[in-house]
Order: C-alpha cells, then structure tokens, then sequence
C-alpha cells in the first residue's frame, strides 16, 4: 500500500503470539519511518519482535506486560492510558539496542534485587543515544538506569520511586554508570534513594531537575567533567553531593530545606561552583572536606547553622563574591593556616559585618574574619558555650580586636563586599510566596 510516496507495511503475522492478536491495528505513514498503532492487552514483546529497525510502535490505552528487550532502533510511543507492568518481576523494559526512543509511557512494577538493578526502563550496553522521555515510572527498584549506554537522554520523565523499603534498600530515581556523555533533563524524582547518581562516568549533563524527599538529590561518586545546572533539591537529606570527582561545572542550582548539606565536596577537586543557592538547610549550607582547587563564586549562603564548614587539609579553594547571610556561624575553619577568601581585589558579602564604605568602591574599608579565638575554643570544648556571655569570654575579644596579633590562624576576607551578589534566576522563580 502506497500513500504520499511512502509505503506502508501492516504489521500482521508475526504479532499473532501469545492469544493476543492485532485485530484492529491501524497504520498511518510518517517519512522514513513504518508506523503501527498497537491496541492495548497485546503482547508488547510480540510486537517488538515484529517490527523491523526505525519502526515506530504506538501503544493504544490499556495494560501490556513487561520483561520487554528492545534490541533495534525502534520509537515506542504511548498514547494516554498505556501502561507497561513488571508485575514485581525483573526489569520491565530494558534497552539493549542503539538509537531507541521510548516515550509518553506509564512503566511500573519492576522487581526489588538491588543487585540485578530491577529498573523500570534499563538502557543497557549498546543502548547507545537511547532517549527515555516523558515517561512516568511508578514503584520500581530503579526508575531510569544508563548504564553502559553512551549518549543516551533521560528526559521530561516523573519517576515515584519505592516508598515500602528501607531507604538503603531502594533504588535510585535516575542511575548513571560508565554511560560517557549521558544526559538528564527536566525530570521529576521523588522517594526512592537518590534523584540522580552517577558513578564511574563522565561528561554527563544533569539540568533542569526537581528532586524531593530523596536520601540525596544529586549524587556523584568517580564522575569527572560533566555539568550540574539549575537543578531543584528541596526536602531532602542532602542536596547536591559529590564524591571523589573532578572538573564539574556547578552553577544555578538551588537546595531548600535540605535536612543535612546543601552542597557537600569530599575530595571533589577542580570544580566550578558558582551562582548557586543554598537556604535553610538543617546543618551546613556547604560542607568542604578534604577537596582542593575548587572555585566556589557567586553563590549565595542563608539561614544555616554553619555556612561554610570547613576540614581536613582542603587546599587552594578561592571563594569570592559569594553572599554569606544569617548563617547562626558564617564559617566554621579549624585549621591554623591564615586563609585569605578575596580574589583579585574581590571578596565576600557577610551580613554580620558591620563595614563601612567611605570611598564608593564597594569594597568594605577594612578587612573581615568571620571566626575568632573563642570561636575555636567553642568548638574544641563545645561546653565553653555555657561562658560565652561571661566577662572573661568579653574581655578576649576586646583584647583580640585591639591587637589583632592575637588573631589565630583563620579565614580573613580581604576585600569583603557591602552588598551581595545577584541570586540565581531558579532561587527566585522557586522561592515560596
């Protein structure tokens, strides 16, 4: 059959498997591409079999079961009501040819065994350029895996992970390993265990996500390169953690009411930190440990009890213009080195520093040190806190701001900033009424 100079192939036979016949299928030409409108309660597997490269499958409304391989350039597509089911069993549809696109499903129900990595749509090894879009993934161990699978796209999908397991025990929304160049984009992950993770990788781009109610919301651990950007962590453990990765680019994210860290680095290195925003989280906005050369600009600090915490022989990190406010501590550093946290004549916006401009530069006329000797005696003896409102304690920090000689080693801000940078674009779209 000929239409517009294209043909079209019915397919027939060979979805006659399993009692479950297309009766009604209908066909409708697209350039290039074999189109076939598959009812539902038909065997998708069957279908998959049938049809031949570049086909493009489109689920009609109903159930169709899962344990589903795509192992050729195939479009499956569904319209509204299609719904793929594990039926608790393995993974429901896993990808293990190039150039597969799966879209507009609902895919739920895979198995639980963290160790076979159950998921609800699984891009495999030689699922290369796979893009998974605009799905919804509903109780499954995993929701998207890319693993092995280089290029491939998660996109635009709502994944509700696990609520019925321990959190160790669940599976992440979206799980990244050794897929080179893979992407994840304008998705929505809530439950389960971490929004994002992405191990053993590289130049992956993670943008334009929401994450609630995770252990973590974006989590990296032997990732080098790669883009992290104006991402959403709200109501979560931690916000963005990286681990043991190098060269990322972290820019416009917001975390919000995160229980723990906004932003923790443990030997994170040569990182690029800027614009983003961290507010209200339960102990750190940002926890350095042990991380170096990183360049943390422009981002914005608030209403933490700790801003910055700071540990274990980080080196070389410059902060600047960064906005530090109503943190209960700005910085906490233990270290005895003098660490000066201005670049190139510019420094850092702290909202407890009481400064003064007199020439119009924008630069405070005196330097600024968020922590002083009572500061570290507090924190090595944390009962100290119960002088801190004793003469003695008072007479220190006289003494201390009269001769700073006495001043330990510490951060000092140089050229600290009278009024703040702008905050990120996403901060203020997301902010609460």
């Amino acid at each position: 059959m000929v239409h517009g100079g294209v043909t079209i192939r019915v397919f027939a036979v060979a979805w006659l498997i399993a009692a479950a016949p297309i009766a009604a299928a209908q066909c409708a030409a697209i350039t290039g591409q074999e189109r076939a409108v598959v009812p539902g309660e038909t065997s998708l597997a069957a279908a998959v079999a049938a049809a031949q490269p570049g086909d493009v499958l489109v689920l009609g409304p109903g159930r169709y079961g899962g344990g589903v391989v795509i192992d050729k350039p195939l479009t499956i597509e569904g319209q509204p009501g299609a719904i793929v089911d594990g039926g608790g069993k393995g993974t429901v549809i896993r990808i293990t040819g190039p150039d597969v696109t799966v879209r507009g499903l609902t895919v739920r129900n895979s198995g639980i065994r963290q160790e076979d990595i159950d998921s609800g749509i699984f891009a495999d090894r030689g699922g290369d350029r796979a893009v998974i879009e605009a799905n919804r993934l509903e109780n499954n161990e995993f929701g998207v895996s890319l693993r092995g699978a280089a290029g491939a796209v998660a996109r635009g999908n709502v994944v509700l992970g696990r609520q019925d397991l321990r959190v160790n025990e669940r599976g992440d929304g979206i799980s990244v390993w050794n897929a080179a160049g893979a992407r994840a984009e304008d998705n929505d992950v809530r439950y389960g265990r971490d929004g994002i993770r992405s191990t053993s990788s590289r130049d992956n781009v993670f943008a334009g996500n929401r994450f609630h109610q995770l252990r973590y919301a974006i989590h990296y651990m032997w990732t080098d390169g790669g883009t992290v950007s104006n991402n959403l962590s709200e109501g979560n453990d931690a916000g963005f953690v990286i681990m043991f990765s190098r060269n990322l680019t972290i820019t416009g994210n917001v975390s919000r009411h995160d229980h723990d860290h906004g932003l923790l680095l443990n030997f994170a290195n040569g990182a690029r930190i800027e614009d983003n925003d961290v507010v209200d989280g339960g102990t750190e906005c940002v926890f350095i440990y042990n991380a170096n050369d990183n360049v943390l600009r422009r981002n914005w600090f608030e209403g933490c009890p700790i801003g910055v915490h700071f540990t274990a022989g980080s080196e070389r990190n410059r902060f600047s213009e960064n906005a530090f406010v109503n943190n209960q501590t700005q910085v906490m550093y233990v270290g005895t080195r003098s660490l000066d946290w201005a670049t190139d004549g510019r420094g850092n916006y702290w909202s407890d520093n009481p400064a003064f401009d007199l020439n119009g530069t924008g630069i405070a006329d005196m330097p600024y040190r968020p922590n002083d000797i009572v500061d570290r005696v507090v924190w090595a003896v944390p009962l100290a806190k119960l002088l801190l409102n004793s003469p003695a304690v008072q007479l220190v920090r006289w003494a201390q701001a009269e001769f700073p000689a006495l001043t330990p080693g510490g951060i000092i801000d140089t050229a600290p900033l009278i009024r703040p940078p702008p905050r990120s674009p996403l901060a203020l779209e997301s902010a609460p009424p």
